[in-house]
């Protein structure tokens, strides 16, 4: 069997990512431990959350997400064989910030939650603008050289801070950012195409969108004048209030066809083959809804295939 895994900085993962913001939330721990059974059981082994999944959630105050994931790794004893991701920073609504206390306080309240005496990729959340570079750097090496963190990463951040995070981690000889998670999808793809991606480039760095599916718009189950029961519902449907959307549902509907393939896998096939990007993050409710996220390491778009959906979603 070919080797699919991809690489980040030091880091080798399976080419879908399983985004863990669910667990907690709209799937309890049962339902949770079976998704994240079914993904190791594929061969997956790349794991994300952050430390404020699920605050948003009635009754959740952050941090469920990563003690699912901590109680999995526990019952299972499988932490060596999960490369697992998690954040920093991101308080909800307003963001806690970057500094080097916030970040020295967040991660040991991250591994107490994972149970865990390491994470593999740490990202911080949001920027804070508000702290120089130097400070959050400096903070994240910290970590690096305590062996708590294996690689750094940054969400949420502009070219120019990034730009800025990287000279300055060349320039002191520090640990330096080996991946980007940008809102990057099918049907939004002007926050990251540009100068974002041409600095993720440059420097090569691994892109792991999130949203990769468009809160599920991507998966096609959201059409004029379906209902759809979801949490998501509201957030998905608002593609359909564009051009685009029924555009790219179209282009995809016609791809998938020809492949026998779901429309998930379709447009996150499409997210695979872009420049910089190593592995789409999605997160599944269920099992059942597994296998069509794990198909896009097989599926193979032509070069006209990805034209038509690139197209359709100018």
């Amino acid at each position: 069997m070919a080797d699919i895994r991809k690489k980040i900085g030091n880091l080798s993962v399976h080419p879908l990512a399983l985004g863990g913001n669910v667990f907690g939330w709209t799937a309890d721990e049962a339902q949770s431990f079976a998704v994240l059974d079914a993904y190791a059981a594929a061969g997956g082994n790349f794991v994300d959350t952050a430390d404020v999944y699920s605050v948003w959630a009635p009754g959740n105050k952050g941090g469920e997400s990563e003690t699912v994931i901590g109680n999995w790794f526990a019952s299972r004893g499988n932490r060596a064989d999960v490369v697992l991701a998690t954040k920093v920073g991101g308080g909800v609504p307003e963001p806690r910030g970057l500094s080097a206390a916030v970040i020295k306080s967040g991660v040991e309240d991250s591994l107490r939650r994972l149970r865990t005496d390491y994470i593999d990729l740490y990202y911080t959340h949001y920027d804070d603008p508000s702290v120089p570079v130097e400070e959050f750097i400096t903070a994240l090496d910290a970590l690096v050289k305590e062996g708590k963190v294996r690689e750094i990463a940054a969400s949420n951040i502009t070219a120019e801070r990034l730009e800025e995070a990287l000279a300055f981690s060349d320039s002191s000889g520090l640990a330096k950012y080996a991946a980007i998670q940008p809102h990057y999808n099918l049907v939004s793809r002007d926050t990251y195409e540009g100068p974002l991606a041409d600095a993720a480039a440059r420097h090569g760095l691994a892109a792991v969108p999130y949203w990769a599916l468009a809160s599920g718009f991507l998966t096609g189950k959201y059409r004029p004048g379906a209902t759809v029961d979801s949490a998501r519902a509201g957030s998905a449907g608002k593609y359909l209030e564009s051009e685009r959307g029924p555009r790219v549902l179209a282009a995809l509907d016609e791809v998938a066809a020809a492949h026998d393939a779901e429309l998930a896998t379709v447009a996150l096939a499409w997210l695979a083959s872009r420049p910089t990007v190593v592995a789409p993050l999605a997160s599944a409710r269920t099992v059942e809804q597994l296998p069509a996220l794990l198909a896009v390491a097989d599926l193979k778009l032509t070069d006209a295939e990805l034209t038509k959906l690139t197209e359709a979603s100018e």
